[in-house]
């Protein structure tokens, strides 16, 4: 597979684009394309775009847009994950293989448990990092549609926005430790359902939490017999969806 870069503009056949400062770097330094190298560029709007480089300098990179690709690798599934906000490296983690996993959008969350507490400024800036994160994932696992992350919001505002937007195609998923059903108890879902896995911080949901979405209609759920660190469940229940209902 060529080298992927995102290109968040408008892509044309013909067109001559100039690489950005970061995949500029990335073509010349990291991956030492040369001129005439092929390479592959995304808008995230869907499809791909096959190009070769024109020019590679310190300076500046140019490459010429030969031809468009319909091409999706996006999953059946649309699921929408609702983490728990945790340490740095963990959050980083679970974007990263949520994107390779096949995740449509990203919901960070604060919970009564969480460790992390951001002012409004830094959970700016961790949006802003996260995105990059999903581009990245983007660009190596082969998806041309980019998921969509947004702002943090607490447990609370995120229940309150789910109740203004149910639907009977929906599937409201929740992991609780103290939960009896597993995912291949779950019936089939209708073919455009839609799914909403919430996961809590490390040190789960209190009883509150979890009577508040009860109370909105969430299905609990217990991967086996095991407790599993935040990160590990999310990623766990992604790939289980999958499996059962999606591509894998």
């Amino acid at each position: 597979m060529h080298a992927r870069f995102y290109h968040p503009a408008e892509i044309a056949i013909g067109q001559i684009i100039e690489l950005s400062a970061e995949n500029k770097h990335h073509a010349a330094r990291v991956l030492r394309l040369r001129n005439g190298d092929a390479i592959t560029l995304f808008n995230g709007e869907g499809g791909e775009f096959s190009a070769h480089i024109t020019h590679i300098s310190k300076s500046n990179t140019t490459v010429l847009i030969d031809a468009y690709q319909a091409i999706e690798c996006e999953s059946p599934l649309q699921i929408e994950l609702a983490q728990a906000i945790c340490v740095n490296e963990k959050m980083d983690w679970i974007i990263q293989k949520a994107v390779e996993l096949g995740v449509t959008r990203i919901q960070p969350i604060t919970t009564d448990r969480s460790i992390v507490h951001l002012s409004d400024d830094r959970a700016s800036k961790r949006q802003q990092h996260w995105q990059k994160i999903i581009v990245s994932a983007c660009e190596q696992c082969g998806r041309n549609v980019l998921p969509q992350i947004y702002p943090l919001v607490s447990l609370t505002e995120w229940l309150s926005e789910k109740k203004t937007t149910q639907s009977p195609n929906n599937l409201y998923l929740m992991l609780s430790t103290t939960a009896q059903q597993s995912l291949k108890d779950l019936p089939k879902p209708a073919a455009n359902a839609h799914w909403s896995l919430v996961v809590g911080p490390e040190g789960g949901f209190t009883q509150v939490e979890e009577a508040a979405m009860l109370h909105s209609h969430f299905i609990p759920l217990r991967l086996g017999k095991r407790i599993l660190r935040t990160e590990s469940a999310a990623l766990a229940t992604i790939a289980g969806l999958q499996a059962l209902w999606g591509d894998f």
